[in-house]
């Protein structure tokens, strides 16, 4: 992972005073924008060619009822993406962004689709409460895919990463991997997932206890938290972050499951977080 352009930063620092507006009156923005010269070295970086890639994935904690839906959900959403039929497609559209599905363990055959990369490391994970979600080899496995899906798009043109998610049950994952990193407890950091009532919200915690009870992942290990209670999905996530900043270009982080992945990413490869920005501020 190569170092930020220090110079070329403190010059986009530079030329944001000598705009014609208040000082800090655009807000993130300002400092979005000096990070993006920092990370291109560019003070007027070309970010026309974006790309999202959707990460999709099945869960074997789903059985235990953490969802409001079914695992059956995630091949249906997937082909709703491949058609261009869900709300990621629409907001896509409207910033010029292209869109394409990395299966790499949804729990079931998806037809072949000019946007669909097939990767399947394994059809799901396994039930976080009573096992590993996966193999260390499998965890290494569904990484790769997703550095081989960010190369492929970053030599297509693609200049600016967006990291989305699809698998049912992966709020679950998410908040373990969550609880493990951030030394917090799984009731701080759990939400509700697809909506929730406070009665099942209650039991998702407990299934996380009792998950991060039996499995005991090692926070200062980052492969073996994501090989003992995370998610295919969220590995590539952790690979598309991983391959975007080794070729200099940004990740926009979208939402808890992809927030999973980052943590992942970089307690992997700590030099990779200043290539991050956050899309929104989830729980």
């Amino acid at each position: 992972i190569p170092p930020l352009f220090t110079a070329v930063q403190e010059q986009a620092r530079a030329r944001q005073a000598q705009l014609t507006k208040p000082a800090g009156s655009l807000g993130q923005l300002e400092d979005i924008s000096i990070q993006l010269a920092a990370i291109t070295g560019q003070l007027r970086p070309a970010l026309a060619n974006k790309a999202v890639i959707v990460m999709a994935g099945d869960h074997g904690v789903a059985h235990e009822g953490v969802s409001a839906y079914p695992s059956e959900v995630t091949p249906q959403m997937v082909l709703n993406f491949l058609h261009g039929g869900a709300a990621i497609n629409v907001l896509a559209r409207l910033n010029g962004a292209s869109v394409r599905v990395l299966d790499v363990g949804v729990d079931g055959d998806l037809p072949p689709h000019p946007l669909l990369c097939a990767a399947k490391v394994r059809r799901g994970t396994g039930n976080l409460r009573r096992e590993g979600a996966m193999q260390p080899a499998e965890a290494v496995a569904a990484i790769e895919a997703g550095i081989r899906a960010a190369q492929e798009a970053i030599a297509g043109g693609a200049r600016l990463l967006v990291t989305g998610d699809m698998g049912i049950g992966n709020t679950t994952a998410s908040a373990a991997i969550a609880a493990v990193v951030t030394g917090r407890t799984p009731a701080e950091v759990t939400g509700r997932g697809t909506g929730l009532d406070d009665e099942r919200l209650r039991h998702k915690v407990l299934v996380i206890e009792a998950a991060l009870a039996a499995r005991q992942p090692n926070a200062a290990d980052a492969l073996d938290v994501l090989a003992k209670v995370g998610g295919l999905e969220i590995g590539a996530i952790a690979g598309i972050i991983l391959a975007g900043a080794a070729a200099r270009v940004p990740v926009v982080v979208d939402g808890i499951i992809s927030t999973a992945g980052a943590a992942i990413a970089v307690g992997l490869c700590p030099a990779v977080q200043p290539f991050l920005i956050a899309g929104h501020r989830s729980v």
